[in-house]
């Protein structure tokens, strides 16, 4: 139970400035024949001439700090832009970076305050998320307070040096993603939001999805933000260069202050400290609630995440629920109709505003029509009885969608997204009655080594296809040998070997990220000793003790469990709460507002000691022992019962069995 609240809200798992792993003698490659052949053009289907996105992402900036170097209180690193020097201005497109992906890494690590419009200004470059601030009457109304405490902090103190100094009296959530609410108390203390003092406002239901969306599946989703994000490798022009959405993830104090008011209604007026807003809830589309707005006054337009200087992910590589990419297209056209008229500046919670009616339009139209054309041309295959890896390997953006550098594959990608709606129909299974119970990884493995004459064979067929250039059926093949042979090192450097050239060849920061990660897991193992980001003391509070029962019912060991029954009553002070928890047919229930008239055991504690305990401030026994919980009856079979619950291991292989 003390390892709870570990897993609440890390979807991203790992501190930016987390050292990187030690590599073992056989570090990172250069790039081989084909992938500098490749890396030396853009591709032919996209615009050259990126002047345009390149102005964009400078306009307007009023000041910048030589390097972000942002720390916690005791000393440690939040976010450091410092390591991305490589990527200053008047460096050269290495071989090991595709240059749409370089010129798009430049461009986001453009950092500072910028203004936007008269009264709108953006601090950007200080975490993955822009933080916007808008003038009031009286204040400043902050948009989306990045994900730390720290970053949030640091954006507040840059705008206040160089403009005038007001207080926050209000903050928008756009939507429900932890690094566009996390750092709220670095800009405004919760006491005056519960004074009145300060507003704070999000789409309706948001509290409850900023909570639960990665909550069950949270240690998986953790250990595989490692791999997105790329939070381990080291910087540089063969390790991480960008996250597609921004620079990197911070890692420091991850905050909540609930909402003081939600937009309910379609589409609902709100005047702010002042200012008229236009909102327009979009549910279901980049987050399970999500809004825009329009201040029809300042002719400007914030489209949240729903649009970017990038494909986004219909599904995100790190494990989530898949988008409704229909609604998502859906959305975008009805933010045309309504604001699209009346509206000169856009800007996002991502990336670098647009400028001109014509321009925003155009954007817009063709933003609203990449996801449309996902969508629709992978259900046309799909029911003509193609898979999910056929249809993968076949739709192509056309020309007018994939010349235009904000559709392209930097943080998404078509291929990725083309599996998310086939996944949302129809789920994973292609139909081949022959993929209905195949054998696991591990199992199949051995078998396909057996077909294939041994691993000593395997190897040096894949040596000639590597020299070949074929590095996606290097990797696939070589997967068989690891997963039979994990000690196989040979196996584990040819595949990295192949695996880095993918990377190095990935337009998508994404995709660069997953391959590169693996090839470093090869080489050099899991590194178990970087940090992980904790969920602070006021999220765990607004968690429901139900949603913290079912948590546990999810880590229960059903083959351990079985046979069991065992009834525990829990009683929670201030606030009271009571719940009936039972254990029988290997797993955990729990009722609340019940007690069981004969339990095996009672557990009175409050709900203060179990939030230590939840955000791993103390231990479950250590209160009992110190007298802060009470356990009445059979305590044995209290500990019986917790004893079922599974340790869950942030760091579980991936690249390996």
């Amino acid at each position: 139970m003390k390892k709870t609240g570990a897993r609440i809200l890390l979807a991203v798992a790992l501190l930016c400035g987390a050292a990187p792993a030690a590599m073992a003698a056989s570090g990172p490659k250069e790039a081989d024949s084909r992938t500098r052949e490749m890396n030396s053009r853009l591709p032919s289907t996209l615009l050259a001439d990126d002047r345009q996105e390149s102005e964009f992402s400078l306009r307007g900036l009023i000041a910048a700090d030589p390097a972000v170097d942002i720390r916690s209180k005791d000393g440690k690193p939040v976010f450091d832009t410092r390591p991305y020097g490589f990527l200053a201005a008047d460096s050269s497109n290495p071989d090991t970076v595709p240059p749409a992906l370089w010129r798009h890494a430049r461009r986001n690590a453009v950092q500072g305050l910028f203004k936007v419009t008269d009264g709108i200004y953006q601090v950007r470059g200080y975490d993955i998320t822009n933080l916007t601030f808008i003038e009031g009457k009286t204040g400043y109304i902050a948009v989306d307070p990045l994900m730390s405490v720290e970053t949030a902090r640091a954006a507040l103190e840059l705008l206040r040096r160089h403009l005038p100094v007001k207080p926050v009296v209000a903050v928008i959530y756009t939507h429900s993603h932890v690094d566009h609410w996390g750092g709220v108390q670095g800009i405004v203390d919760a006491a005056d939001v519960a004074a009145g003092k300060v507003r704070i406002i999000a789409p309706a239901g948001l509290a409850r999805e900023a909570v639960s969306e990665n909550l069950l599946a949270g240690n998986a989703m953790a250990r595989r933000s490692a791999y997105m994000f790329g939070g381990l490798l080291p910087k540089g022009p063969k390790g991480q260069v960008d996250a597609g959405i921004g620079k990197a993830a911070s890692g420091g104090t991850v905050s909540f202050i609930p909402p003081t008011e939600e937009i309910a209604s379609p589409l609902q007026e709100m005047t702010i400290d002042g200012v008229r807003f236009v909102f327009q809830q979009t549910p279901g589309t980049e987050a399970p609630v999500e809004m825009n707005f329009h201040l029809p006054e300042l002719k400007a337009l914030c489209m949240a995440e729903n649009v970017s200087a990038s494909l986004h992910n219909l599904l995100t590589p790190r494990g989530a629920q898949v988008r409704d990419a229909r609604a998502w297209s859906r959305f975008i056209d009805e933010a045309i109709d309504l604001f699209a008229g009346g509206t000169e500046v856009l800007f996002t919670t991502h990336h670098w505003p647009r400028w001109g009616r014509e321009v925003i339009t155009d954007y817009l139209k063709k933003q609203r029509d990449l996801y449309r054309y996902i969508h629709d041309q992978t259900v046309r295959l799909m029911n003509r009885g193609y898979t999910p890896a056929e249809c993968a390997e076949m739709i192509v953006l056309p020309a007018s969608l994939a010349a235009e550098w904000y559709t392209r594959d930097f943080y998404g990608t078509v291929h990725f997204n083309v599996k998310a709606v086939y996944q949302r129909y129809l789920g994973w299974f292609d139909g081949n009655p022959a993929n209905l119970q195949p054998l696991p990884p591990e199992d199949a493995a051995r078998k396909y080594l057996q077909y294939m004459g041994g691993s000593a064979s395997v190897l040096a067929r894949a040596r000639e296809d590597l020299r070949r250039g074929e590095y996606r059926w290097v990797v696939q093949a070589l997967n068989h040998v690891i997963f039979a042979e994990p000690d196989n090192q040979d196996a584990r450097e040819l595949q990295a070997d192949a695996l880095e050239q993918l990377g190095y060849q990935s337009e998508s920061a994404v995709w660069r990220n997953f391959y590169l990660s693996g090839a470093m897991e090869l080489r050099s193992g899991v590194r178990r000793d970087a940090p992980l980001q904790q969920a602070g003391g006021d999220v765990i509070r607004t968690v429901p003790l139900g949603t913290f029962f079912d948590l546990l019912a999810v880590r229960l060991n059903g083959p351990k469990a079985e046979g069991k029954r065992i009834a525990v009553n829990w009683i929670f002070s201030n606030p009271e709460e009571r719940y009936a928890v039972t254990l029988e047919n290997g797993v955990l229930n729990h009722k609340r507002d019940r007690l069981h008239p004969d339990p095996d055991a009672t557990v009175y504690l409050s709900r203060e000691v179990f939030n230590a305990i939840a955000a791993k401030q103390a231990t479950f026994l250590g209160r009992i022992l110190a007298g802060d919980i009470r356990v009445e009856g059979r305590t044995l079979k209290f500990v019986e019962m917790m004893s079922c619950l599974d340790e869950l291991d942030p760091w579980f292989n991936i690249i390996t069995p």
